[in-house]
């Protein structure tokens, strides 16, 4: 019997996603340890920010924890999603049932979040408005803040390239989340005709940048304001402070791992 740890779910919202996980799970002899503990761990170091090997000792071996997160990880289906993109996928569908929402939105809000890089990633650019080296994490969220894509690119690749690349990703895989989607709104950093042009024939959508009028006083920005709470959500995650994962793969992993548990947390 292990401690509990505030970075744990309930095993109620665990059997929420206990079926995909599962799925991904190789059974080729008796498990000798709780599936539930092991997604647990994975939740404990995306939240407390310590290293594989500083798992506290009453979780399973790091070495079994880190071989099922490389498992749930890793490519799975043939469009290239891995069990954790599709897990946090399906809990923004069924959370937007829940409030009475279609499963795809009309409207998305775009921006993208500069971190850090600690010393050990392979993958790095300089990002000179932020004055960062590290990487972008590219997001579009509904009204609810709910992800509904992601894209992980270095910090040198500009606003309007890191969104048109995550959009000509969703489409390659022929998602259905553009189906009914009309509009993005975006800040000041994708302002120009040929981004607007490019959204509209790759989604259809309508681009609509919303900028402040007097710089110097502060002033909440409509809808806007919905995407950087979402990165407020994600700064609770000391995983995500500093990119400290080789493969910019993992992070975007890590980024799935927090969004999964903020959702799960709603049941």
């Amino acid at each position: 019997m292990r401690a509990t740890y505030p970075s744990d779910i309930t095993r109620e919202q665990f059997e929420v996603i206990r079926p995909l996980i599962e799925e991904a799970t190789k059974k080729t002899h008796p498990r000798t340890y709780d599936l539930y503990d092991i997604f647990c761990a994975t939740l404990y170091i995306v939240k407390e920010g310590c290293t594989w090997r500083g798992l506290p000792h009453d979780f399973p071996k790091w070495q079994n924890v880190r071989y099922h997160y490389d498992r749930w990880s890793k490519p799975y289906f043939e469009d290239g999603r891995s069990i954790l993109d599709f897990a946090r996928e399906i809990l923004v569908e069924d959370i937007r049932y829940h409030n009475d929402r279609k499963p795809f939105t009309s409207m998305m809000i775009v921006d993208s979040k500069t971190i850090q890089n600690a010393d050990t990633p392979e993958e790095k650019g300089y990002d000179a408005g932020k004055k960062k080296t590290g990487v972008k994490l590219h997001i579009a969220v509904d009204t609810l803040g709910l992800p509904h894509m992601l894209k992980l690119t270095s910090a040198n690749i500009t606003d309007r390239d890191g969104a048109i690349a995550m959009f000509k990703d969703y489409v390659s895989s022929d998602c259905w989340i553009f189906s009914r989607l009309l509009k993005l709104l975006v800040d000041g950093g994708y302002i120009g005709e040929k981004f607007a042009q490019a959204v509209k024939e790759l989604i259809g959508a309508v681009v609509e940048v919303v900028k402040r009028n007097e710089l110097h006083k502060f002033k909440v920005i409509p809808k806007r304001w919905i995407v950087e709470r979402t990165f407020g959500w994600l700064d609770k995650y000391r995983r995500l402070w500093k990119n400290c994962e080789r493969k910019l793969i993992n992070t975007l992993q890590v980024v799935n791992l927090a969004f999964i548990r903020l959702m799960l947390k709603r049941y």
